[in-house]
């Protein structure tokens, strides 16, 4: 899953891309480059990024959206929102196929409902609190069996709503300190306990350049050798920047396995 940042604030600099020019380059890179799905944001959730309204929030993902289709009319989209709204409108009336929500529904309480009248898969993430205090939230008995405990809620709950097609993210960087990431990774193979596809967001993230020392910029071989351990232990998609190195990372491990 390759992502498509059009945003002016992303925490990745190399991720932004605001004006048409970029985005259509970007997403030119990112099917050379063998991306399987594309992932648009609107609303950049580093902590302390700019709070957008929906209506601008909606502007860039269509913007995303129209670049994504003039070069390919097939490959699935997926809209990064938290926003039910958002939800609805990115998948019934600018043609995104799937819904990825880093709140996992806890920012908007139609979240739910949106899903389920739309029938679009929907990526379940885990947060606690919101992007700007996540960071506050960190106090786990055991971080990854309460986050799998989280998630099977949320799968059931939504299920009883209507919502069958669900996605799971365990939330890498979103409320849990750098050590715990590393539990969850260690620890990743008793996510197939939940029974739905993973999907792992690493990419050039703070558990990876606040571990080796540098910045986002600095991180590509980090993401790499972490994207190759979550294959090994069970992730069937990967959230990347670099679509590329990702794929080497795919077709290295599956010929391993």
């Amino acid at each position: 899953m390759g992502i498509l940042n059009v945003t002016p604030d992303s925490f990745y600099s190399g991720s932004r891309t605001m004006s048409s020019e970029s985005i259509d380059r970007r997403v030119e890179q990112m099917l050379a480059e063998g991306a399987d799905m594309i992932d648009i944001g609107g609303y950049s959730s580093r902590p302390g990024a700019d709070d957008i309204p929906a209506d601008e929030e909606l502007r860039r993902l269509e913007l995303g959206i129209k670049a994504v289709r003039r070069q390919s009319a097939d490959i699935p989209v997926s809209v990064d929102t938290f926003r039910a709204d958002v939800a609805r409108e990115a998948v019934t009336s600018l043609g995104a196929d799937i819904i990825n929500d880093i709140s996992g529904g806890m920012l908007d309480e139609r979240m739910a409902e949106v899903v389920a009248e739309t029938h679009a898969p929907y990526i379940l993430m885990h947060m606690r609190g919101t992007p700007v205090d996540m960071q506050q939230h960190v106090d786990y008995h055991n971080v990854t069996t309460d986050v799998i405990a989280w998630l099977s809620r949320r799968v059931a709950e939504l299920g009883l709503a209507g919502a069958g097609d669900i996605i799971i993210d365990p939330g890498f960087g979103f409320s849990k300190t750098v050590d715990q990431n590393y539990e969850m990774l260690r620890d990743l193979e008793l996510f197939e306990s939940l029974g739905r596809p993973l999907l792992v967001g690493v990419s050039r993230k703070s558990m990876i350049y606040r571990t080796l020392g540098g910045t986002p910029e600095t991180s590509l071989n980090g993401t790499t050798i972490i994207n190759t351990i979550a294959l090994e232990r069970g992730a069937s998609i990967l959230r990347v920047h670099d679509v590329a190195q990702a794929r080497e990372a795919v077709a290295v491990v599956s010929k391993i396995m």
